[in-house]
C-alpha cells in the first residue's frame, strides 16, 4: 500500500502560492502531475502540458481548482516560444521526457539522441523561452543517476548531469528569477506500470530494503521539494536530492 503523504502547505503553510499562475511541462501524469496538484492545491492557478491531449484533459479534471492544459512537444522550439512566452509565469517546473535506457555500447545513436532532445534539450527550449516572473522560479527535475551512476543507464546519469550544471548559470543570468533542479531518486510513478507487478513489487522493496530512508519514494515526495524552491528566495542555482539516501547507499 502506497504510503499517504502530507503536503508541503499542510505540513508548513508558509509555503502557499496564492493567484500565482504556475506551469508545469509535464503535468499529466507521475511526478509532474502531482506537482501541479499540489501547487493547486497552494492556491495556484496551474496550467499543465504535455503531448497527450487526453491525459491533459484527464489530468485537469483530477487537479481541479480550475487547472488549465495546454498541448506542447517541447521538440517544436515555435510552440514552447507561443506557450512559454504567452504570459509572465511566476513559477515554471520542467518533468516532461522521454529517454531511452541502456549501456552505451548497446544504445542505439538514433534513440541516445532521442533521450538528449526530449530532457536536455526540452528543458534548455523552456528555459530560453519562459517569461518569468522578478523572484519567481524556473526549477528542473533531473535524477540521483548524476551522482550515483549507472551502467544500464549511463546517458540517463549524464543527461541528468547536465541538467543540474545547466540550473547554475541561468541562475546568474536570469536573476532575480530562481533555477534549481530537483533530483529523485527511485520514485513510484506510473513510469513502472509497464513492468510485471509482482517484479515490479520485488524491485521496490529491494530497493527500500537498501535505502537509509527504508522505502521507495512517492511522486509527492518530489512535489513538496519542487515547491520547497518555488517558494523559498534564498534558493537559486542549487540541486536539491531527493532519493531516499540512494547516492549514498
Amino acid at each position: 500500500m502506497n504510503p499517504v503523504l502530507p503536503t508541503l502547505v499542510e505540513v508548513f503553510p508558509m509555503f502557499s502560492f496564492p493567484n500565482q499562475d504556475v506551469l508545469v511541462v509535464g503535468g499529466s501524469s507521475g511526478i509532474g502531475l502531482a506537482t501541479a496538484k499540489a501547487f493547486a492545491e497552494a492556491g495556484a492557478q496551474v496550467t499543465i502540458a504535455s503531448r497527450s491531449r487526453d491525459k491533459l484533459a484527464a489530468a485537469a479534471v483530477e487537479i481541479g481548482h480550475g487547472a488549465q492544459w495546454a498541448e506542447l512537444d517541447t521538440a517544436d522550439n515555435a510552440a514552447v516560444e507561443a506557450l512559454l512566452g504567452s504570459r509572465a509565469w511566476h513559477h515554471v517546473v520542467v518533468s516532461a521526457a522521454q529517454t531511452p535506457s541502456g549501456p552505451v555500447r548497446a544504445l542505439a545513436l538514433d534513440d541516445a539522441r532521442q533521450a538528449m532532445e526530449s530532457k536536455f534539450w526540452g528543458a534548455y527550449r523552456v528555459a530560453r523561452a519562459a517569461r518569468i516572473q522578478d523572484g519567481g522560479s524556473l526549477t528542473l527535475v533531473s535524477g540521483f543517476l548524476s551522482v550515483r551512476p549507472s551502467a544500464t543507464s549511463v546517458l540517463q546519469g549524464a543527461i541528468n548531469a547536465a541538467l543540474e550544471s545547466l540550473v547554475r548559470g541561468p541562475a546568474l543570468e536570469f536573476s532575480p528569477v530562481r533555477v534549481n533542479a530537483v533530483s529523485p531518486g527511485m520514485i513510484r510513478t506510473p513510469l513502472w506500470d509497464g513492468m510485471d507487478e509482482e517484479k515490479r513489487d520485488a524491485l521496490f522493496k529491494a530497493v527500500a530494503a537498501k535505502l537509509p530512508a527504508k522505502r521507495v519514494g512517492e511522486a509527492e515526495d518530489i512535489a513538496n521539494a519542487v515547491l520547497y524552491a518555488a517558494a523559498t528566495p534564498f534558493t537559486t542555482g542549487s540541486t536539491i536530492l531527493v532519493d531516499g539516501g540512494g547516492a549514498i547507499a
